[in-house]
């Protein structure tokens, strides 16, 4: 129901000395004026100009014409922030992966992703924040537009057309924040569609950075229940905090039996890393498990063909099992991972501003770099 609340500028003046037939005019003034006042408190208020929304609001009645349900629920709409040109277009885009660390941006790494999408669309999708990346991404290099998507819910997600913006991108960069958020609000949804089409179909240049990196694995940590720390998961690597997901979300065929991390060497997550690789091992009966871990301010940036290089100032970390899975890995037990002390080979490749060393996706060759192994006994990564 409309609540109308009269102003001190409109008032009635009765007089009872007045006769019927006057009282009865001013009653039909009154009934006049409520009537028109009733009518402007219904006009719907006008939407803000300074984003926009994209949603599947709008009904139509049988006869053509808006038919608004005010006691319906409104329906979800995603909001979107555009820089550029708001017409779709299409360039000649070449696949690739970037993988970055978290923190600071790497400059170059980012020029390397846009200058992939050839002209193109540069959409990024992320479930919190705002449009941080546009203006830095459209004035580094020549893109016709770039669209930042808030997909911050599972209806957002099935919109089609959020899905379809995500498609037509020449290019898809994936903001940090949580990762749980993106498994939760993004798995088993048409947005999840529109990025594997993207990774596998269109095969146009997609990454992320932290959370965003965290996703893109084809097994992936999902911080469900919270971050796990290093000493924790080597501790118990069945910790509750120790939540992996594996072949059901993103996939893209560079990162197969590839599980990646995040602000590694700052946060001091190799511990972790190598739990999940043996979690793995243990669990879904991989021989074969590789994990890439990057530092804050590095990015991995992964051609079309597979070649990668490592850009910015801090690390990235290729791991693989040398041989076998680990001696120990049973609930609330510390990890025991040796091998003779070859449980696991790491290339560690530092970053540089032009891109460091050489990493060989499809046959996880490297060079420029140096290598070493690691292993775990009793909870304990030397």
């Amino acid at each position: 129901m409309n609540k109308v609340y009269f102003s001190d500028d409109i008032h009635f003046s009765v007089s009872f000395t007045h006769q019927l037939s006057g009282m009865m005019h001013q009653f039909s003034v009154f009934l006049f004026i409520s009537a028109a006042i009733l009518s402007c408190s219904k006009q719907q208020p006008v939407a803000p100009a300074v984003n926009n929304e994209i949603n599947n609001s709008t009904a139509v009645s049988k006869t053509g014409t808006s038919n608004v349900n005010l006691a319906a629920k409104p329906a979800p709409s995603a909001v979107t922030y555009l820089t550029g040109d708001a017409a779709d277009v299409t360039t000649n885009a070449v696949g690739g992966l970037i993988l970055m660390g978290g923190s600071t941006d790497v400059d170059a790494a980012i020029a390397w992703f846009l200058q992939r999408a050839a002209g193109g669309d540069v959409v990024v999708i992320r479930s919190s924040g705002a449009d941080g990346y546009n203006q830095y991404m459209f004035d580094m290099v020549n893109v016709n537009s770039v669209e930042t998507i808030i997909i911050d819910s599972r209806a957002k997600a099935e919109l089609p057309a959020v899905a379809q913006k995500i498609r037509n991108a020449e290019a898809l960069f994936i903001a940090g924040g949580d990762q749980w958020n993106y498994v939760n609000f993004w798995k088993n949804t048409i947005t999840e569609d529109a990025i594997n089409y993207l990774l596998t179909t269109k095969q146009v240049t997609v990454g992320g950075t932290s959370a965003g990196l965290a996703i893109l694995g084809y097994a992936y940590y999902s911080a469900e229940r919270g971050s796990v720390t290093s000493a924790q998961a080597l501790g118990n690597p069945y910790h509750r905090y120790v939540t992996i997901g594996v072949g059901d979300f993103l996939v893209h065929p560079f990162l197969a039996n590839t599980i990646t991390d995040s602000h590694y060497a700052q946060r001091d997550r190799q511990g972790r890393h190598v739990t999940f690789l043996a979690r793995l091992m243990k669990d879904n009966g991989y021989t074969t498990a590789k994990g890439i871990g990057v530092d804050e301010q590095t990015a991995v940036c992964i051609d079309a063909a597979g070649i990668g290089k490592v850009y910015g100032t801090n690390n990235a970390y290729f791991m693989k099992n040398e041989s076998l899975g680990p001696e120990t890995c049973v609930s609330g037990v510390a990890l025991t991972w040796n091998r003779t002390g070859t449980a696991i080979r790491t290339y560690r490749i530092a970053g540089s501003q032009t891109g460091n060393g050489s990493f060989n996706a499809t046959n996880w060759t490297f060079s420029g770099g140096t290598s070493y192994f690691n292993y775990v006994n009793n909870g304990v990564l030397f």
